[in-house]
Order: structure tokens, then C-alpha cells, then sequence
């Protein structure tokens, strides 16, 4: 079969989506490659196909297991022999996996790069004949990435031990610098780079100061999503199983994931959500990469990410089949604070600065008011038009400004004559002219500032607090005091003025979003049916359910509602092996 053919045979597409066919024919000229694209872009199939076309064995360094058990389950649903060899296997079970190497019987092997570095398995390698090795999550070979890992840096030994077998590497995210640090680091030779656009049209993205903790808000946002997958991040332990706890409670189907919870437990969490017996997890970020569902329909952030790399690869989980998906980013001040103080306790080295600037461009781009997807991709070094209708920034109104430069040079005032010695809420207790114990017997009750600011509840003062840490007029040190930057110094000399959005200054509750209909062109109660019969399907054979046709599948089909072979394979994802595995049960689903 030619690569067309192949193509239709085992992913059931007729077509190559952007930059795929080069990638595709580079790889099978033996050609390094290096490619950024977006999550749900089409990275895997970049180098599956090429596998199915070549001679040899392909071997695939993933860093998950999770990752990697998804991948060799979506491959053998297909119909592609591939297999796995990690530290969970027996030795029995590796030794099989070995035997069947040396037959010829596995196209595709995933480990993990620890592996790569045991010299009996190099001594393997060399025994077998492989066609090209692939670098999946290629910006943990890079330090100055977001996810650094010390065994990926150790594959600069791939081109030392196989210095004419080609490498192909590819990760979701990865800045100029990322990139060059990649390519060094693995020896690529004139490696074909491949950078999509950053834009993921069916990805709708919003941004929210936090109100309080911010369930109200999360609550109001789950009535839009009612019944699908999604994942709701978080910064803490503890704060997973509160809010799973809290979600359960108001009858939605919630579980919490995190590092310290015991591995049947998480095994099970994850089993549960891949296979649609739980809608959403509450997880801290351990859970992020290594999902591979395709229909999950939202992605939530509690509070601040660390990084903008973090923050586009967490939200890249939702909407992998090309559906419309909605992310939404919760934060406040105090997150701020949190992430500045994990940052201070790393040691002082480059990298220390390093993550600091990471810090500054997320906390820019949660308060910026420019479209959100524009924000993303010139942070990447990517230049697009602003996305006009899939952020929130784009689709709000005309924002009305309040002038709020006399009420920020009160509180820095405030700061200063109490000599930068207190937390915000106790200089808010002076301003508003608090009779609490402490302040009268600080004296802070005779201070020229003491009462001055009563014309403003305390929670606004604690929003234009948070406007002044935004904008870096004031930082907090230790014990949360509040001190003055050089910046502030010049705002309380009049130096600037200090805008803020009007509605900030009125707490109110989120407003309910308007649901986003993904099925304006297909029947939803055909696609309810096809739906049952596909989780059905899925149980009987111990997959997940997007394994047997993912949701832009299922949609397709409920519009298309074919009759026959046929008109079945003309239908988006369905080939050859889908269709003799699961084409008979949904002909006779959609023919009654």
C-alpha cells in the first residue's frame, strides 16, 4: 500500500491535516526531523505511518507509562502490532516482548529513556534492525524548558551509538531557545523543523480573577458543560480532594487524583476517566501528560500555572478531536505569592532567574486584555491574527475603566507610614479606620492615613491590593508583608495613573455562559444512541471508549447516518479495521 492507502487502511483519513505529509516523507527519506505542533495536531500519526511504510522497528522514548499504554492500546485497536517494555513487566512478559522483537513481529516499541541508558538493552538495539528513533515530549531534553528531566538530556547518546539512524522529535511547546537546545542536545543533522501555528481554533479561552475560592464560579461554568469529560487542575493536595468532595456533593461525578494517593487508587481514577465511568477529575498536574482521551471537553485551572508552557499544554488535553472544547483560568493575587515563594526556595542558580521570568509572562497573560490566543503564540515566537471569537477577551464588550490612582497612592501611603511592616488586610483595618486591638495599640489610630479610605468596601480594597502586586507596585516578603517597588514609589508620587476595569471594583457572581452547541448539524439523539452503543462496545473489549471512534466520529456518523460499507468508510476516522471490528453493531444501530 502507498502512504495514501495506508493511510485510509488503519487511521481512516483520506486526507493529511497540515504540515503531516512533509513530516511523513522526510522521515521515510531517512531525514532528521524536528517538529513543534499543538496538542491534537496530528504529532503521532506523524511517525506511525512512516513506521508502517518502512522496513525495521521503530522505537519510541515516551515519559509516561500512562502515555505509552494509551498509545500501544489506540495502535493494536488499528490493527498495528506495537508493544511497550517497562519496569511494571515481569520478566516473563519481557522476555516475551523480546522474542517477538527479533521475530519481526512488533513495528512499533515504546519505552521510557531511562531504559535507553541500560546497556543491555542498547546491546538489543544493535541486534535488531531499526528504521528511525522518535523523541515524543522533546522539550524535556531542553533545561531551560518547563519540564526538564535529567534522562532525557542523556539521549544525546542515540546519535553516538547509532550514528546513521535517524531521529525524529516532537513536542506540543517549545520557544526559539527550547528548540535550538533540543536539536544541540540530541545531535540532529540538518533536521527538517516543522512549526505549526499555535492557534487551536476549537479551543475557547477565557480568564477570570478569582472571586473568593472560586466555586461559585467553577459551578457556573460546569452548567455549560453538563455530562462531559474534562479535568479541573489545582495547585495542592489537599485542595483536589476538597473540591472533588465539594463537586460530588452538587451530584456531579468527581474524583480526585494527585502524587499521594495510593497507586490502585489512581490506577483506577485514571482507568475510570479514560473509559467514561467518571466525567471529571480534580488533579494536581501530575495527572497532565500523560492523557491521551481525545473528548475531553474542558480543561479548568484553579488557580495560577507556573508557566505559559504548563498552562498551553494543560489546556491542549481538552478538545483533541477537533471539537469545540472550553478552558477557563481562575486566579488571583495570592497565587502570585504562592508561586513566588515555591520559586525563592530553589537554589540560587541561572535557572532560579530563569523560572521567575516563566512567572511574569503567565502573570501578563492572565491580566492582559489583548485576545488570549495571540498572547499564547507570541510567547512562542509565533505571529496570528487576533482569534476574534475564541477568547474571552475578544468577545467581551467595550470594558468601562475606573481611574483608581488616588485610591492606590492611599494604600501605598498607608504602606509606607506603617513602615512596611504589615499584611494587606491590616493596612486595609488602618485605612478603614479599624477599633481592632492591634491597630489602636500600634498607635496606627493617629496616623494621617488612619480612616481615610472608607469609601470602599473591604473587598474592593483588596482588588485594587491585587491590581498594585499586578503591576509590581508592591511585593511581599516575608510573613506577607507588604513593601513598596520602585515603581510604587513612583506611583505614589503621581507618577502614573492606575486603571482598573469597572466590574472588578463590583463583586459579582460569574455569569452564566451560554452553552456552546456542538451539534448544530447532527441529530443529538442519534448521536446519544451511537454514543451508548460505543461505551458498550468499549466495556466488552477492555479499551477506552474514543478507541473505537472518537466523538468527531460519532458526530459525523449522526449526521452522515450511513447504510452500508460504503458510505461507513467515507465517514471521518473510519478505515478498513474499524470498520470490520465495529461497523456491523453501528450499521444495524443506525439502520433501525
Amino acid at each position: 500500500m502507498n502512504k495514501i492507502e495506508t493511510l485510509k487502511h488503519y487511521f481512516g483519513h483520506d486526507t493529511f491535516r497540515p504540515l503531516q505529509e512533509e513530516v511523513v516523507d522526510a522521515i521515510v527519506n531517512k531525514q532528521d526531523v524536528l517538529m513543534i505542533l499543538p496538542t491534537g495536531g496530528g504529532k503521532s500519526l506523524c511517525y506511525q505511518l512512516p513506521s508502517l511504510l518502512m522496513e525495521g522497528i521503530t522505537v519510541v522514548v515516551s515519559p509516561l507509562l500512562a502515555l505509552m499504554h494509551d498509545q500501544v492500546v489506540a495502535l493494536k485497536a488499528n490493527d498495528i502490532s506495537a508493544a511497550m517494555l517497562s519496569s511494571m513487566q515481569t520478566l516473563e512478559e519481557a522476555q516475551d516482548i523480546e522474542q517477538q522483537l527479533r521475530r519481526g513481529e512488533i513495528k512499533l516499541l515504546y519505552v521510557a529513556p531511562e531504559r535507553l541508558t541500560n546497556s543491555y538493552f542498547l546491546n538489543l538495539l544493535h541486534q535488531l534492525p531499526i528504521n528511525f528513533f522518535v523523541i515524543d515530549e522533546a522539550h524535556c531534553v531542553s533545561e531551560w524548558g518547563h519540564e526538564f528531566r535529567e534522562n532525557y538530556r542523556r539521549l544525546s547518546l542515540l546519535k553516538d551509538q547509532f550514528p546513521s539512524t535517524p531521529i525524529a522529535a516532537f513536542t506540543a511547546t517549545a520557544t526559539k531557545a527550547v528548540e535550538e537546545d533540543i536539536a544541540s542536545n540530541l545531535g540532529l543533522q540538518s533536521p527538517m523543523r516543522v512549526r505549526g501555528s499555535l492557534f487551536r481554533e476549537n479551543l475557547l479561552v477565557n480568564a477570570r480573577h478569582r472571586i473568593k475560592d472560586g466555586r461559585e464560579q467553577l459551578l457556573e461554568f460546569l452548567k455549560g458543560h453538563k455530562d462531559e469529560a474534562g479535568i479541573i487542575y489545582t495547585l495542592s493536595r489537599k485542595s483536589t480532594e476538597n473540591i472533588a468532595t465539594f463537586l460530588q456533593g452538587k451530584g456531579i461525578e468527581a474524583k480526585a487524583y494527585h502524587a499521594g494517593l495510593p497507586t490502585e487508587e489512581k490506577n483506577n481514577t485514571y482507568a475510570d476517566f479514560v473509559a467514561d465511568r467518571v466525567q471529571v477529575v480534580v488533579a494536581t498536574i501530575a495527572f497532565g501528560m500523560g492523557i491521551d482521551k481525545s473528548n475531553i471537553r474542558f480543561v479548568v485551572h484553579m488557580t495560577l500555572p507556573k508557566t505559559l508552557e504548563n498552562f498551553y499544554q494543560e489546556i491542549g488535553r481538552s478538545g483533541r478531536d477537533g471539537v469545540e472544547a472550553e478552558t477557563l483560568l481562575l486566579f488571583s493575587a495570592s497565587d502570585i505569592v504562592q508561586q513566588k515563594m515555591f520559586i525563592e526556595d530553589l537554589p540560587d542558580t541561572p535557572y532560579k532567574q530563569h523560572a521567575f521570568n516563566k512567572l511574569d509572562s503567565m502573570i501578563r497573560f492572565a491580566n492582559s486584555e489583548n485576545c488570549r490566543h495571540q498572547s499564547v503564540a507570541a510567547y512562542f515566537d509565533d505571529r496570528i491574527e487576533a482569534c476574534g471569537t475564541k477568547c474571552d477577551n475578544c468577545t467581551a464588550p467595550e470594558s468601562e475603566k475606573v481611574d483608581i490612582t488616588t485610591a492606590a497612592r492611599m494604600l501605598l501611603s498607608c504602606i509606607v507610614r506603617t513602615e512596611q511592616s504589615f499584611g494587606l488586610h491590616y493596612i486595609i483595618d488602618v485605612l478603614k479606620g479599624s477599633k481592632e486591638q492591634r491597630v489602636l495599640q500600634n498607635g496606627h489610630d493617629k496616623l494621617s492615613v488612619y480612616g481615610i479610605g472608607d469609601e470602599y468596601t473591604k473587598n474592593q480594597w483588596l482588588t485594587i491590593g491585587d491590581k498594585l502586586l499586578e503591576l509590581s507596585a508592591v511585593e511581599i516578603g516575608e510573613f506577607k508583608v507588604y513593601k513598596l517597588t520602585n515603581f510604587g514609589a513612583e506611583v505614589l508620587k503621581g507618577a502614573h495613573k492606575i486603571d482598573l476595569k469597572k466590574e472588578r471594583l463590583t463583586v459579582q457572581k460569574a455569569s452564566a455562559k451560554k452553552k456552546v452547541s456542538y451539534f448544530d448539524d447532527y441529530d443529538v439523539d442519534i448521536y446519544d444512541k451511537l454514543r451508548n452503543l460505543r461505551t458498550e462496545i468499549a466495556s466488552k473489549k477492555g479499551i477506552p471508549p474514543y478507541i473505537v471512534f472518537s466523538d468527531k466520529t460519532l458526530k459525523d456518523l449522526s449526521s452522515k447516518t450511513p447504510q452500508n460499507k460504503e458510505q461507513m468508510l467515507a465517514v471521518h476516522g473510519i478505515g478498513e479495521v474499524k470498520f470490520e471490528r465495529y461497523g456491523k453493531a453501528f450499521l444495524e444501530l443506525l439502520g433501525e
